[in-house]
C-alpha cells in the first residue's frame, strides 16, 4: 500500500497547476497593433437560422481590424448570409450584396483585402472559412496602411465553415447573428470548487488528525497495560504511512515535469484513455477507504472481521461489501463521463482520492513541508508560464485542458460546469493545487493535538485561512487575467508558508 500510494502522490501531482477557465479575450503581444489594426482577438458566437428555422451555434474569433463586434445578443441583427462569388473575395464580387453577411474562403489573398471588397459591395459583415478545424488570428501586415474598414470580420474553423457553405450550396436560405457576450463578473462555479478544495483539505486534515491521535492513544494505552502486541501495533500503524523526506520532496520536481513531458508529448485519444484507468484504479482506491472508514463506525464488526484474499492477504468483510459499488461507480463513470453531469462521478472520485492521499502520505516537519511546497512553487511557475519559451504555449495549460485530444482533459482534476455562462465550459482545479498544500495543512493540525495546542493558539486555524486566500486570490487573479490559466500555487505556496513560518 506504501508504494502504491507514492504512485499515486506522483501521478496526481504531475498536475500541480492549473486553475482556468476559458478565454474569451485574448492578448497577443506578437500580433502587431497598428492604427485601424489594434482589437483584442475575442471568439464570437454565430448563431444560425435555416429557412426560418434556428438552426446551430458555431464559435468563431474576430480579427484584429474592422468595429467591435457587439457583446449583447439583442444588439446582434439577425443578417442573410450570401456566398461570396468569387468565393476567395480577392477580387470584387460579382454581385452587390446589401446589408448581407458574405461567406467567402480563406487564402490567395490578405484578409484585410476580402472584407475591404465584402465592404464595397455592401456587405455589413464578412465570415471566412479557414482551411483547416483549428482557428487562426485575423491580424495585419506591418506595412499596411489602408485599414478603413467598417465592417466585423470573423474566421471560422473550417468544418463550421464548411457546414454553412453546404447549407447554401443546397439552396437554402440561412441567416446568421454575430455577438460576443461577456462573461459575469462572479463565476458561480468558481465559488462552489473553492468550497470544494477548502473542505476537502479540512476533511482531510481532521482525519489525518484523528487517526494519529488515535494511534497514539492505543500506543499508550497498550504501553500502560504492558501489552505484549506493543511492537506489532506500532508496525501495523507505520506500515500505512508514508512519511516524505527532503530527498523525496527535491526529487518530485523532476518526475512530476517528466510526467508533465510525457503528457504533453503524448497526449493522444488513447493515452487519455490510459490516464482513465490509472485515475479509476485510485478513484476506487480512495473511495473505498473513504466509505469504510465511515461505514466502520456503524458497522463495527463488519470491520474487525477478516478474511484472507489471494494476493491481497487479510480484507475485512466490510472493504469486501464495499468494494464492488467502488469499482462499479468508476466503470460507470468512465463509461458515461461524456454527459452533461459525469463531473460529479469525477470530483468524488478525485476528493475520495485526495482525501485518502493525505490520509496516507505525511509531511513529518515543517522543513520537509516548506521543501515540498518550494519545489512545487518553481514547478507551477515554470510549466506555466516558462514553458511558453520553449513550447510557444503553456505546457501546464495545454495538459490540463486536454488542448491536443477530443477530450475535455485529462481526469486528474476537479471541475464544475458554469452554469451561468453564456459561453458554458468548466472552471477547474489540478489535484496538487489541493493535495500539496493539503499536506502541511494536516501536518499542522496532527501537530496542534500532539502539543495540545488549542484552535486559536495553534497553527490549523491560520494554516486553513491561508490556504482559503491564496485560493481567493488565484481566481481574482484568474478574472483579471481574462481567464488565462493561472498557477494556483504561485499564490496559495506564499500564503501557506508565510502563515506557518516561525
Amino acid at each position: 500500500m506504501a508504494a502504491a500510494a507514492v504512485l499515486v502522490v506522483l501521478t496526481v501531482s504531475a498536475l500541480a497547476g492549473a486553475a482556468a477557465g476559458g478565454d474569451i479575450v485574448h492578448h497577443d503581444d506578437e500580433a502587431p497593433k497598428i492604427p485601424g489594426c489594434s482589437n483584442d482577438f475575442i471568439l464570437v458566437k454565430v448563431q444560425s437560422w435555416v429557412n426560418g428555422k434556428e438552426g446551430g451555434e458555431f464559435v468563431g474569433v474576430g480579427a484584429r481590424f474592422g468595429p467591435k463586434i457587439v457583446s449583447k445578443e439583442k444588439h446582434a441583427n439577425r443578417t442573410k448570409l450570401t456566398l461570396a462569388d468569387p468565393m476567395d473575395c480577392c477580387s470584387p464580387p460579382k454581385h452587390k450584396v446589401p446589408g448581407d453577411v458574405l461567406l467567402v474562403q480563406r487564402g490567395k489573398c490578405k484578409f484585410t483585402k476580402k472584407a475591404k471588397f465584402a465592404e464595397a459591395a455592401g456587405a455589413s459583415a464578412i465570415v471566412i472559412i479557414n482551411h483547416v478545424h483549428e482557428l487562426y488570428k485575423m491580424v495585419c501586415e506591418k506595412n499596411e496602411t489602408d485599414l478603413d474598414i467598417n465592417i466585423p470580420a470573423v474566421l471560422l474553423p473550417k468544418d463550421a465553415g464548411s457546414a454553412l457553405h453546404t447549407l447554401l450550396t443546397n439552396g437554402n436560405t440561412v441567416s446568421v447573428q454575430l455577438y460576443s457576450p461577456d462573461r459575469p463578473v462572479v463565476d458561480t462555479a468558481e465559488v462552489f470548487l473553492w468550497l470544494m478544495a477548502v473542505g476537502t483539505v479540512l476533511g482531510a486534515s481532521y482525519w489525518s488528525a484523528w487517526s494519529a491521535r488515535e494511534a497514539v492513544i492505543e500506543q499508550e494505552k497498550l504501553l500502560k497495560d504492558g501489552h505484549e502486541d506493543l511492537l506489532n501495533v506500532e508496525a501495523r500503524g507505520s506500515s500505512g504511512m508514508v512519511d516524505i523526506n527532503v530527498a523525496s520532496a527535491i526529487m518530485f520536481v523532476v518526475v512530476a515535469s517528466c510526467f508533465l513531458i510525457m503528457l504533453y508529448k503524448l497526449m493522444s485519444y488513447w493515452f487519455v484513455e490510459l490516464l482513465v484507468v490509472i485515475f479509476c484504479i485510485g478513484g476506487v482506491e480512495g473511495l473505498q477507504t473513504c466509505l469504510v472508514a465511515l461505514l466502520s463506525r456503524w458497522f463495527k464488526p463488519a470491520a474487525e472481521s477478516f478474511v484472507k484474499v489471494p494476493f491481497l492477504g487479510a480484507v475485512s468483510h466490510l472493504t469486501l461489501a464495499v468494494c464492488p459499488f467502488c469499482v462499479a461507480f468508476a466503470v460507470v463513470w468512465a463509461v458515461f463521463r461524456q454527459l452533461p453531469f459525469a463531473w460529479i462521478g469525477q470530483d468524488i472520485l478525485g476528493i475520495a482520492l485526495i482525501v485518502t492521499v493525505i490520509q496516507i502520505v505525511r509531511v513529518p516537519n515543517l522543513k520537509v513541508g516548506s521543501v515540498l511546497l518550494g519545489c512545487a512553487f518553481l514547478y507551477d511557475i515554470f510549466w506555466v508560464f516558462i514553458s511558453k519559451r520553449w513550447f510557444h504555449e503553456s505546457v501546464m495549460i495545454v495538459v490540463a485542458r486536454g488542448d491536443k485530444t477530443d477530450e475535455d482533459g485529462v481526469p486528474m482534476l476537479l471541475k464544475i460546469p458554469r452554469m451561468f455562462d453564456p459561453w458554458g465550459g468548466y472552471s477547474i482545479i489540478g489535484f496538487g493545487d489541493i493535495l500539496l498544500p493539503g499536506l502541511l495543512v494536516a501536518f499542522s493540525l496532527r501537530y496542534d493535538f500532539s502539543a495540545k495546542k488549542g484552535l486559536r493558539s495553534g497553527y490549523f486555524l491560520w494554516a486553513m485561512v491561508a490556504y482559503g486566500s491564496g485560493l481567493l486570490i488565484t481566481y481574482v487573479a484568474l478574472n483579471l487575467m481574462d481567464g488565462h490559466g493561472q498557477p494556483a500555487l504561485l499564490y496559495i505556496v506564499p500564503f501557506t508558508l508565510g502563515n506557518d513560518a516561525p
